[in-house]
């Protein structure tokens, strides 16, 4: 062989040995007008862990392969895996697609670039330090004015380790641009309707505010697809009217379909065929049917929530304030029950209209939402602490602020209980009780009326303890006489205000960021200095003038600090709980159930204390995690800590809107979800993992 030939033989030779080394056999296939490659989220997997792979498709000007549903013509890729021993593949995921005119007819796909997302999954047979290769048997239509069917082999190698490594920089903007454009289900709150004419389906959109709109319906033949779809904007929606097929004979009883906006968002929906608008929301049904089975609940669900650790602290201020009323005539204790109970009506009230105003915006926002904000959490922390340095005895609120209002002292017992219910209520917001969730859940996908009569009566079920003492004069008769004692009991209760001081500042850390903790530690120390100013010259304009600046500067001090951090990733676990817990998301949960395998969700947020003592009680104990695993049962958890709209939209979908919530999803993506109350037992998992098992 020529020495110069040879020499170009070698480096050829040597370069293609590199290139495989390097980049670990990920070559890109260079087809007929489109180039195709087997691509993964990251370069580095590791056992028992879920990741991300993708078929990467650059097409040729004027060329488009097709969606699920590929309109008049064609038909969508499809991949047969050879994968390696404990490596498993879940479908392949459509993001939306655009509507492509060919002629007279009308395709639904993609042109240009798309990346199309497949779950997968490494179990615990994949050893670290080696490396695996993902092959694929890739079967494709790509067309143009001419149709030309195609095949690729696909290779791609990854390497196996501990723990998974990092996204690849070059292909994580293209996996978050597919997840963006992947169809989600309808936010709560949002409904769509059907309504069948002789030649057309009207689709009404309601509840998002949108100027346009495209459908794209999963099944085949239902629509007339080149044929233009008309929009109206409406002031709560859009309606789209769009041409049945021609020689359509039956019209299904639902239409499967999805709408994609400007914006390039996309829903997907199921909603009932009729002649008349039928409403779909995101499935939630009255929990045992019936109204006032719900209202039962709620009701129900408020009187629990006294019980709460949340809520108990403020009781045991609120028991004082009863012992020193029990001499009062019966009416003057009657209007301190009705001022506390109207004091957590408007609360309810109040939270309830953002809610719903929020979410009217498009914002997935649910019960104890108000906790995902640092601010909001650091000013609880200061508010708290204020009160248990007035219970300790450092100052008395009522001598050194309201005292020097003169008259208004006289009214200051019903203000007090009337804010002691808006406090009551508040602190309730990051627990949810028994029977709280369905209630909940199915409030918030009702109309505005049925949604504040649900509330109300969870407001009147956390009001009647109370109330219901102070309506009866011979149960107060039954509490101790005032004495020394009491300001003893006071000074005691301020051990479990300060307890919640502590829970709130570890909250902070989790939604806000360690670096953020100087700064509501500062603010801690300035409401200090408050308290001892009010304390040591009580009833003086002055000294509430220097307390009230002393107050304003520790609340700016976490807010200014909150607005510089970045959103932390979850609550931080050990290495053990992370083995043992895969991170939630819809991806997953249907790589796991598209394979048979069981599911349990804890939906959790730190904020949430019962969230805390479930976990820390009955699902981290390890014959507990052991009975999952015996079971076969894959263990998610749903982190809320920080505002999530897949989350939000998870919980929706299961009928609630709070945490703590637990599903366990039965293998097979058809089968309806358990879910279980919100307060655990082992008993109560043991006996749905044995339910779970016997179907």
């Amino acid at each position: 062989m020529d020495p110069r030939r040879k020499s170009r033989f070698l480096l050829a030779v040597l370069a293609c040995f590199l290139l495989l080394c390097g980049h670990g056999f990920a070559q890109a296939v260079r087809t007929q007008h489109l180039t195709v490659e087997l691509v993964t989220e990251t370069g580095t997997i590791a056992p028992n862990r879920d990741f991300l792979a993708g078929l990467h498709f650059v097409l040729d000007k004027g060329w488009h392969i097709y969606w699920i549903n590929a309109g008049d013509a064609g038909e969508p890729p499809r991949v047969d895996w050879q994968l390696p021993a404990g490596i498993t593949a879940g479908d392949l995921q459509f993001p939306a697609p655009e509507r492509l005119p060919l002629g007279p007819l009308m395709d639904f796909g993609y042109q240009s670039e798309v990346l199309l997302p497949v779950p997968m999954r490494a179990d615990g047979s994949v050893h670290s330090r080696s490396k695996e290769i993902l092959r694929g048997h890739l079967h494709f239509l790509v067309c143009s004015n001419v149709c030309i069917p195609g095949k690729a082999e696909l290779e791609h190698s990854v390497s196996v380790a501990s723990q998974p490594g990092a996204p690849d920089a070059k292909m994580e903007p293209l996996f978050l641009a597919a997840e963006r454009a992947l169809p989600r289900t309808l936010p709560l709150g949002v409904s769509v309707q059907v309504q069948q004419t002789k030649t057309a389906f009207v689709i009404r959109l309601t509840g998002k505010s949108a100027a346009s709109a495209e459908f794209y319906p999963f099944d085949q033949n239902l629509i007339a697809n080149a044929s233009p779809q008309t929009v109206q904007r409406l002031a709560d929606g859009v309606r789209i009217t769009v041409e049945k097929a021609q020689g359509l004979q039956q019209v299904p009883a639902q239409l499967h379909g999805l709408l994609k906006f400007p914006d390039g968002t996309a829903y997907q929906f199921t909603s009932p065929v009729t002649t008349g608008y039928a409403v779909q929301r995101v499935t939630v049904t009255a929990p045992g049917g019936g109204l006032l089975r719900v209202l039962g609940l709620a009701f129900l669900g408020g009187l629990i929530l006294n019980l709460m650790p949340c809520v108990f602290p403020v009781l045991f201020i609120k028991g004082l304030s009863l012992v020193q009323s029990s001499g009062h005539e019966r009416k003057r204790l009657r209007t301190h029950g009705a001022m506390y109970a109207l004091g957590i009506l408007v609360s309810f009230w109040a939270i309830v209209a953002l809610l719903l105003l929020l979410r009217a915006g498009g914002h997935h926002l649910g019960w104890g939402f108000q906790f995902q904000s640092p601010y909001f959490v650091a000013c609880m922390a200061l508010l708290f602490f204020f009160l248990g340095l007035s219970l300790a005895g450092q100052f008395e609120i009522g001598l050194s602020v309201t005292s020097v209002g003169g008259e208004l002292a006289q009214r200051s017992g019903y203000t007090g209980s009337f804010f002691t219910g808006v406090l009551a209520t508040v602190v309730a917001t990051p627990c949810t009780a028994p029977f709280m969730g369905a209630a909940i859940g199915f409030a918030l996908s009702q109309s505005a009326v049925i949604t504040f009569a649900v509330f109300t009566l969870l407001a009147l079920g956390l009001a009647a303890p109370y109330v219901l003492l102070t309506l009866q004069p011979a149960w107060i008769r039954l509490l101790p006489k005032p004495g020394a004692w009491m300001e003893y009991l006071k000074q005691a209760v301020s051990i479990p205000i300060f307890v919640a001081v502590i829970w709130m500042v570890w909250v902070f850390v989790q939604v806000a960021g360690s670096n953020g903790v100087a700064a509501l530690l500062a603010g801690l120390l300035l409401t200090a200095i408050a308290g001892w100013v009010l304390g040591h010259w009580p009833a003086k304009w002055m000294s509430a003038a220097v307390a009230l600046l002393l107050l304003l500067a520790a609340v700016a001090l976490p807010s200014i600090a909150a607005k510089e951090l970045p959103t932390p990733s979850a609550v931080t676990q050990t290495s053990a709980r992370a083995a043992t817990w895969q991170t939630f998301s819809p991806q997953r949960l249907a790589a796991e159930r598209a394979q048979g395998k069981a599911v349990f969700v804890d939906f959790s947020a730190a904020w949430c204390l019962s969230c805390q003592v479930n976990e820390r009680v009955v699902l981290d104990r390890p014959d507990v995690e052991e009975e999952f695993r015996k079971s076969g049962v894959v263990m998610m958890r749903a982190d809320w800590t920080n505002h999530d709209d897949t989350i939000a939209a998870a919980l929706a979908q299961l009928g609630r809107s709070g945490v703590p919530t637990y599903a366990l999803y039965s293998g097979g993506p058809q089968t309806a979800p358990k879910v279980l109350p919100e307060v655990l037992t082992s008993g109560i998992v043991f006996d749905a993992l044995k339910g779970l098992r016997a179907e």
